[in-house]
């Protein structure tokens, strides 16, 4: 829906909406947001809401303070959960310096860069379908979050088993009155875990369109007395949640991965972002896997992938061609999880491909075999390297990775490196009760 500013001021108040929440992402994926009170909309379609910048992690030093939030209009949209009185809307906004350029720590201002790094080489648009996993779990007397799933359901089961069921179409039904095309809803594999799939879309609207996913499922979820999580891996012995990306690139309105002559159906520029992709994936996963819990999920008998590979039908390989051709032919990167904050990846998983297409790369051969049942010696011989193990090591990838430092930009990539640093450090100068379990009483 495309809105004017002065749309926006009559159906604020036509429709009684008392707060307007003016959102933002900040460098780790997390949502801000600045409240608002219906009178103040006309500064706010005018760009001249301010934040605190020096209190958002990774934004700017307390010197440098004051920031302009920019709405993006055509993301106005009510929040259909409200009461009828006391309406509440948002609007998307981008973080720009009082002298009105874009903020450089800006996570969609990354990803814009990106996209018209790609207009300059010919392609109109970048558009990316997510695959987005959740566990909902019961909460206690406290309304704090257990890990007792309300289910004993499995992959694609339907009720009695899903208790989950219910609260899952409530979170259609409010993504459904928010724009969203919901193409899937099932249950996934592991007891209490579910996804939703929404329709493919440019890679901006598509990354605006999972944070507020993100969102409407916790709100849903808390609504029922329930915890919706996003983390990778919350239980031990079960799957973990992954979101894999579907992407496609396209050119006066045809898709350039499709080619009905070439080899699978697919084009040189399809082989060529595959290529890239694989090529810079080890310091992607800093970003599309961000928490030092993400490379739990990344491990082999959990359909997750962990290996370097890519394949038209294998599912344990880290890129997938999906069996659609034609207008839908598209890349699905599996190792990505709903963690990750989705402008960042999406803006290094479209760099390495465009990397990959710049220089003519050509990926590796197919691998069509089960890499999980493969042993080491084999997987070597045929050149299947793995991804990083620790979140430590995919900060180092990152690093040294000139084409995704870049792609970030100096001030990103320093605050968002060290950020994640601290948070490796924290975690390995900790002890966990499996330590105190494994070795109190034996030592």
């Amino acid at each position: 829906m495309a809105y004017t500013k002065e749309d926006i001021i009559r159906i604020v108040k036509e429709e009684d909406i008392k707060f307007i929440r003016m959102q933002f992402t900040d460098i780790f994926g997390q949502l801000k947001n600045v409240a608002i009170t219906a009178s103040q909309i006309e500064k706010a379609v005018n760009n001249q809401i301010t934040l605190d910048g020096s209190s958002i992690e990774g934004f700017v030093r307390i010197n440098e303070s004051d920031q302009y939030l920019y709405p993006d209009l055509n993301s106005f949209v009510v929040f259909p959960w409200r009461p009828q009185n006391g309406k509440v809307a948002r609007l998307i906004c981008a973080v720009h310096n009082p002298d009105g350029t874009p903020f450089v720590g800006d996570p969609r201002g990354v990803l814009l860069r990106t996209m018209e790094k790609a207009k300059k080489m010919g392609f109109d648009s970048f558009n990316v379908g997510p695959e987005a996993e959740f566990f909902l779990f019961k909460t206690d007397e406290e309304g704090k979050p257990t890990t007792q799933t309300n289910d004993e359901a499995g992959y694609f089961d339907l009720g009695p088993l899903d208790h989950g069921e219910g609260t899952r179409r409530e979170i259609c039904l409010a993504l459904e009155e928010m724009g969203y095309e919901i193409e899937a809803s099932h249950h996934e594999v592991a007891a209490g875990q579910h996804e939703i799939d929404f329709k493919y879309a440019s890679a901006m609207d598509c990354a605006d369109k999972i944070m507020t996913f993100k969102l409407v499922v916790k709100t849903m979820a808390q609504r029922n007395g329930l915890h919706a999580t996003f983390m990778p891996k919350p239980l031990y012995g079960v799957a973990g949640s992954g979101m894999h990306v579907n992407m496609s690139l396209f050119k006066d309105g045809k898709n350039v991965f499709y080619d009905p002559d070439g080899e699978r159906q697919l084009s040189k520029t399809a082989y060529s972002f595959i290529a890239g992709v694989l090529a810079h994936v080890k310091g992607m996963c800093a970003i599309t896997n961000p928490l030092v819990n993400s490379y739990k999920r990344l491990v082999p008998g959990y359909e997750a992938p962990c290996y370097l590979a890519w394949s038209a039908s294998n599912r344990s390989a880290l890129i997938r061609i999906p069996a659609a051709r034609g207008q839908s032919t598209r890349v699905e990167l599996r190792c990505p999880d709903p963690c990750c904050n989705p402008y960042l990846a999406l803006a290094v998983c479209l760099a390495a491909g465009l990397d990959g297409i710049e220089k003519g790369m050509t990926p590796p051969p197919e691998i069509t075999d089960n890499i999980f049942a493969m042993d080491d010696k084999t997987r070597q011989e045929r050149g299947i390297e793995n991804l990083p193990g620790t979140l430590a090591e995919a900060i180092e990838f990152l690093r040294e990775d000139p084409v995704l430092m870049d792609t970030l930009g100096e001030h990103v990539a320093a605050n968002y490196i060290e950020g994640k640093e601290k948070e490796w450090y924290e975690y390995r100068t900790r002890v966990s009760s499996w330590e105190r379990e494994k070795y109190m009483t034996i030592y």
